[in-house]
Order: structure tokens, then sequence, then C-alpha cells
């Protein structure tokens, strides 16, 4: 399943993830992709405000993971630095995508072979300084239901 999602400004795009972020469930795992300075803290911070996450969301370039609590955890990795899936192992990423929080990892296309269980893939396109293409892609069930729930809500597609 797929669903394109334009969005108009930076207030949109977070929207849209915030969103996305009220229908995540315990265990979920969001990959998401764009290029240098398409707006993937931005969909990160939407996501963590629709968790009902209350504190500042940053991107996790330089820690490679921020931990959040809201409803449910809310665990933010940037894998942008790492090199090989052995890094990925020493940083624990099995205990993340198997636990009970959202899991969102930006950069995470670095890594084909290691996320191959049921996941969003969400991937971000610069169309303008202001205009976004938002898609999400979902083979499983659960993740269908979610990109079923915001295309219900009336989003600008």
């Amino acid at each position: 399943m797929e669903h394109v999602i334009y969005t108009h400004s930076e207030e949109e795009t977070e929207q849209v993830a915030a969103e996305l972020g009220k229908s995540l469930f315990p265990g979920a795992v969001v990959l998401l992709q764009g290029d240098l300075g398409a707006g993937k803290t931005v969909f990160a911070r939407g996501v963590g405000q629709g968790l009902g996450v209350a504190t500042h969301i940053q991107s996790p370039t330089f820690t490679l993971m921020n931990a959040h609590q809201g409803r449910i955890p809310f665990y933010h990795f940037d894998l942008y630095r790492l090199e090989s899936e052995e890094e990925l192992f020493e940083l624990g990423m099995e205990e993340y995508l198997d636990g009970d929080g959202v899991s969102l990892l930006e950069w995470a296309e670095k890594f084909p072979e290691y996320f191959t269980l049921p996941v969003l893939q969400v991937t971000i396109e610069v169309l303008s300084a202001t205009k976004r293409r938002l898609v999400l892609r979902a083979e499983a069930g659960p993740y269908e239901q979610v990109i079923t729930a915001l295309a219900a809500g009336g989003t600008k597609r």
C-alpha cells in the first residue's frame, strides 16, 4: 500500500506526522528517508507530538538515539554516522525494534538488509523551499491500517 501527501510548510509536515503518530503502536518501526534538509527531524517532531511526547525533539546525529516518553516510549535514531551493521548490533538495535515503543530511524536505507521486518517507510521528497511530497509505504496489516487512518483524516494529498 502506498499513500502520497503534499505539504506546503514545516507546520503542515509536522501536523501530518502528528496524526500519524496518534495511530502508531508499541513495536512500530518507521524508516524515514530523505535528503539532508528534507525535513526528517520536523517529521520526527510531529510523530513525537502524536505520541504525546512533551520534551523537545531534535536530531540525534551525534548521540545516535534519543529516547522520549509519551503515551508509549519514542526512540528516535539517526544512523547517518554509522558505517556497518555491526555498529547497529553494538547500539542494541534489536532491543528497541522488538521493544515496547515506537522506533523511528533516519538513514535506515544505509542498511537495507538489516531492516527486513514489517515496517512503515516514509520518504520525504523536496519539491521547493517549502513544498514536500511524503510517500508512505507499507506491506503489512498494522501499517496499512496506520496509513488508512491517516488518509481518512482529511490531510492534503
